[in-house]
């Protein structure tokens, strides 16, 4: 099992730039696939981008691709989100997802493990 935990969020004006990180402890991290999704005011929560064990292989939502960058450090144990450009719209609880095995699609389900969320607001 593997605990994740976030930080980084906070405040930020429009166009600006945010990082987020992922802490994980317990397991062995590059042994897990991981994620970040996001849940903004009266919304469902959506996929924001992946990566895979060693980081070669990523993936990007439509609405984030060309301004967010998702990354990890192994040895560090960490994942992170590099926000920029952000609009009000990213306004969100920014969550760290893991699992294990190659997860199947964008489906926030795929993933077994989940940080309690970071908080990310972005004013016009």
């Amino acid at each position: 099992q593997v605990q994740l935990v976030e930080s980084g969020g906070g405040l930020v004006h429009a166009g600006g730039s945010l990082r987020l990180s992922c802490a994980a402890a317990g397991r062995t991290f590059s042994a897990y696939w991981a994620a970040w999704f996001r849940q903004g005011p009266g919304k469902e929560r959506e996929f924001v981008a992946t990566i895979s064990w060693t980081g070669e292989s990523t993936d990007y939502a439509d609405s984030v691709k060309g301004r967010f960058a998702i990354s990890r450090d192994n040895a560090e144990n960490t994942v992170y989100l590099q926000m920029n450009s952000v609009k009000p719209e990213d306004t969100a609880v920014y969550y760290c997802a893991a699992v294990r095995t190659r997860p199947v699609g964008r489906r926030e389900h795929s993933y077994d493990y989940w940080g309690q969320g970071t908080q990310v607001t972005v004013s016009s």
